[in-house]
Order: C-alpha cells, then structure tokens, then sequence
C-alpha cells in the first residue's frame, strides 16, 4: 500500500529535514526516497497493514501531546508533526484503507524522530564508560519496541518520562514557556544534563551546581548529603563512570601543579622534615611501584619556579587529604569521591572549594549504600586497599542549575561554571582534591 496523501509527505518532508541536519537538498526528496520511510513502511508490511496506533487511541492522545511540547525535548518539528497527525487522523473518519495507512505511517514516523531525539548524543559530558553514552536506536528497534509492548500508552507515557528528575523539569520548563515564548539556553542546557540520568537501577549523581550528592533507586532519591565540589577555576568536569569498588587507607597522589604552587614553597621555608611532618614522601616516578627518595635530593626551587616535575604523595593517616577511603571510577582525568578530614567546611553555603574531586559529607554513609548495608570498614590495614561491590554503579557528574519546587515551579540556582550560556563547553580539572 504504497498512496501517499499530501499531509503525511508534508511531514516526512520535515523528518527528513531533521535528519538531513538541515540539508535543502535533503528536505527537497520523496518520501518514499527517504532512508527510513522503506523501514516504516516494511514494518507495517509485516504486521499485514494491522494498525498499531489507531488501535489504541490513549496512545494517540499521549503521542500528540508529546509531539506538541517535543521542542523541549529537541524536536523543533514536534508541533507540526502533531499537526499533520491530527489532520490524518480526522482524514480516517471518511476514508478507508489508504487514509487508514497514512495514519499510522506518519504515526509511527513521528514517534521514530521522537524517540531519536531524546536519545540524541550530549556535548560537554565525558563518558569515562563509554557504555553509559547514549546512543541513538535505528528505527527498526523503535517500531519493534512499540510493537512488543504489552501497552502502547505505556510505552509511550515510560519512553517519554526519560526519568523523573527529567519529567519534572520539563513540566516546570513548559510552565515556564507559556511566558517567556521560547526556550532559553539554561532550559536546554539542564534538559540535556537531565536526560542522560538513569531511570532504573542503583546510582549516584552529584549535582555539581547545588553541590548535592543523589543515591538513587529506580529513578528516585533515597538518600542525600552535601559535597565539597572544585573550585570554578578548577571545576570539577561533568562526567559518568561506573564504581566497582572502595578503596580503603588511600594514598593522595598531589597533582603537579599543587606540588608546585603549595608543596615546594614549604620544603623551601620550613625544610625537607614539613614533608614527613605533614605525611608526605616523595617518589621517583609515577610507575608503580616507585621508589621512595630522599627529599634532599630533589631541587625544591626548580619546583617551586615549575623547571621540574615530582612526584609527591600523602600517606594514608590523620593528616590525608583523602580521608580513611575514596570511591574512584576509572578515568583520564583522575576525578573521583572521597572522604575529607575537612569537616567545616561543609557548613558552608557555597562548596565549590576543591581542585576538581569531590569531597564526601559523609564517605562511610555512601560506601555503605554502595554495599548494600555492609559496613564499610578495610579488610587490613594496608594502604590502597580495595574492596569490591556487590554490583557496579553508575556515577554521574552533572550541573542542574534548574530544580523543581514541590509545587511544579523550578528555582534557578546560581550557575557558578558559567556552563548555562554555553551549554556544549566543559571546564576540566585534572586530578586534585
């Protein structure tokens, strides 16, 4: 069943123009020419032209009503695809079978560019596991998808929540827009941050921008503390990575710069006994493992004018700045949570305060969430000593200057990266505390 009626090519004209990323040429084919319009029409081939939508009218409605704020979520031609459904739709109460096939056809294309939108890469967020990037599906698992589910409503109510945490700012950004007209960068730049976040399973996500940390199951927050997160000359990146393990009695390897700019200028003024007063050794290499020198031996002025790298580390104890563990992802940079033995500070309002990591509230609280009840206490004394969880776990390093009120509403909290105006750029630090 191959007719075409004017409404439905209107709209593939305007899918295609999306995944043409604007290209005239593109917008200007047939419908039948376009490279997903044969998988529409395959799919509906071997259902033997059976309806999938006009079988369900819940599903419709909540289709629509999606489509119509769908510029949220980064369908521009949402409203327009909407509209073209619904005169397809108002087509079938006189027509018959090809009415009936335009119907669903258009349907399910607009659901596709949905669907693909939402799942669209994110820009100025490092992906340390590549496995928690998301990836846009092909149409063929779209529809089949669709098809499977034992509801299409649903289906659709479930895809289109994202997560709650991103339900919700997106109720609160529509309230919004019914004001303001149009949708601003710091609209899309939460929407993005927000959509990436998992809606099952077991996750940590710290709020870069309210300086919060999130324990969250299936989506919904179960537990919560504060954070101490890098200053905005050194901000800690926006990033997801997965937890397999706690390390107990860490070392703090000192980056080069703080070596440079903190450690150096005390060996200078107070001599090579503040190192081991402090807990701090020095070592000859980054390998592992490295041999402990002599800090004698090392130039502290070439240091201190940034000549020569060295390698400086902390000692597990009292004074580490790492506190008794930290809870590290595998990643270039670095980063990573861990216990501070700094507990004033998290009295403060403002928390961006570190040189990139993320600095626990409470570590022993998170590390016992991460085992799942099991106290979080080392299997020996050594230093660097792991012990494995139960399952891995997400972490997500995000910036929601937006948050939802109990009432629909969002407060605006203060942008302290200056991401918002630039919604794909990212500030990096490197590793620190």
């Amino acid at each position: 069943m191959r007719a075409r009626n004017l409404k439905y090519s209107l709209a593939i004209s305007l899918v295609a123009a999306v995944l043409a990323a604007g290209s005239p040429a593109g917008a200007q084919q047939r419908s039948f020419d376009l490279p997903w319009a044969p998988t529409v029409d395959r799919f509906y081939q071997q259902r033997g032209e059976q309806p999938l939508w006009l079988a369900d009218g819940e599903a419709i409605d909540l289709l629509l009503t999606t489509l119509e704020r769908a510029p949220l979520d980064g369908l521009s031609t949402g409203p327009q695809l909407a509209a073209d459904a619904r005169a397809a739709l108002e087509a079938t109460r006189w027509g018959g079978r090809a009415e009936v096939a335009e119907a669903e056809r258009l349907l399910s294309a607009a659901w596709v560019l949905y669907v693909q939108a939402l799942r669209r890469p994110v820009d100025g967020i490092i992906f340390a596991d590549p496995k928690l990037k998301p990836s846009v599906p092909a149409a063929t698992a779209i529809l089949a998808d669709a098809a499977k589910s034992r509801s299409l409503a649903q289906h659709v109510r479930e895809t289109a929540t994202v997560n709650p945490f991103y339900a919700q700012l997106r109720d609160g950004f529509w309230q919004d827009l019914a004001f303001l007209g149009e949708s601003t960068r710091s609209m899309r730049a939460n929407l993005d941050r927000a959509r990436i976040l998992p809606a099952a399973g077991r996750a940590v996500v710290v709020d870069l921008a309210t300086q919060r940390l999130f324990m969250l199951q299936d989506g919904q927050v179960v537990d919560e503390m504060r954070v101490i997160v890098g200053k905005p000359d050194m901000a800690t990146p926006l990033m997801a990575g997965t937890v397999s393990a706690i390390t107990f009695n860490p070392y703090w390897n000192v980056p080069v710069d703080l070596a440079q700019k903190n450690i150096a200028p005390n060996v200078l003024r107070h001599g090579p006994k503040w190192l081991s007063d402090k807990g701090y050794e020095v070592l000859a290499s980054w390998n592992e493992p490295a041999e402990v020198i002599d800090p004698a031996t090392v130039d502290w002025q070439a240091v201190a004018d940034r000549k020569v790298e060295v390698r400086v580390r902390q000692k597990p104890g009292h004074h580490n700045q790492m506190g008794g563990l930290k809870i590290a992802f595998p990643n270039e940079l670095g980063i990573f949570l861990h216990d501070t033995p700094e507990r004033e500070l998290f009295n403060q309002s403002q928390r961006a305060l570190s040189s990139g990591c993320v600095r626990l509230e409470d570590a022993k609280r998170l590390g016992r969430w991460l085992l799942k009840g099991r106290e979080p206490e080392p299997l020996n004394g050594r230093p660097e000593s792991p012990l494995a969880l139960p399952e891995n776990v997400p972490v997500y390093l995000t910036y929601l200057t937006a948050q939802p009120r109990a009432d629909g509403s969002l407060a605006m909290v203060a942008d302290i990266y200056g991401l918002d105006g630039d919604p794909g750029g990212s500030r990096v630090a490197g590793a620190a505390n």
